[in-house]
């Protein structure tokens, strides 16, 4: 069904919305911000005992990590039955092997199948696949 402005409470404008944070639920909050803030150079803002949110300090969307005590890490790559991945990020390189290198030094682990050779696949601390690409 296609939305109108004709259509009973639509008054044609929408509210002003800016996407802000992405969320990951993990195990340990804290450790994923010391993992993605090292990787990507960011500081922690705001923190809470089981939530932590990175700011990029140039603008943009930042990263949030809540501690979720029934979480379980996805399986990479996906398996029927198992916990599927729910989203991933995706972060440009300009040199995938010394990226690898970085991410593992950060706490990352190099995802044993790899579907392509111009990305990596790192799995962060949670289990979450995240890909180092070139541009």
């Amino acid at each position: 069904m296609t939305e109108t402005a004709d259509q009973p409470g639509d008054t044609g404008h929408s509210p002003p919305l800016r996407l802000t944070t992405v969320c990951l639920d993990c195990l340990d909050a804290h450790e994923m911000a010391r993992f993605y803030g090292g990787l990507l150079g960011w500081e922690p803002g705001r923190t809470e005992p089981d939530w932590v949110i990175l700011r990029d300090p140039r603008g943009g969307v930042g990263l949030s990590f809540q501690a979720e005590s029934a979480y379980r890490p996805p399986i990479w790559p996906e398996e029927p039955e198992a916990q599927q991945k729910m989203m991933h990020l995706e972060v440009l390189v300009a040199d995938l092997q010394s990226a690898v290198a970085h991410a593992v030094s950060c706490g990352g682990t190099v995802a044993a199948y790899q579907p392509r050779q111009d990305l990596r696949v790192v799995l962060d601390p949670a289990g979450h696949p995240l890909c180092l690409f070139l541009s």
